[in-house]
């Protein structure tokens, strides 16, 4: 099977290389920064921004998160199905 991204370098600017299931923790960073976040189920998404921000978002169904996300707060999270989409 022919595979396209072997000959690409890694980019911030797409696609990510894998979608990584997120358990939300007050006090653990995800393993990788994520570059955006993907929800199954809608709700509050608290998170601490690549920059280190702490930050609350409400996302839909099927939403995404257009940012760097070092961690993902449980307190406050009420969105589900949650995924970092990670390039590393």
């Amino acid at each position: 099977m022919s595979n396209p991204f072997n000959t690409r370098s890694t980019s911030l600017a797409g696609p990510g290389v894998d979608y990584a299931p997120v358990i939300p923790n007050d006090g653990a960073d995800l393993p990788d920064v994520a570059v955006s976040l993907y929800v199954e189920i809608g709700g509050a998404v608290v998170f601490t921004s690549q920059k280190g921000q702490d930050r609350t978002v409400t996302l839909p169904d099927n939403g995404f998160l257009a940012c760097g996300v070092r961690r993902v707060r449980a307190t406050g999270t009420t969105a589900a199905g949650i995924h970092a989409i990670v390039v590393s």
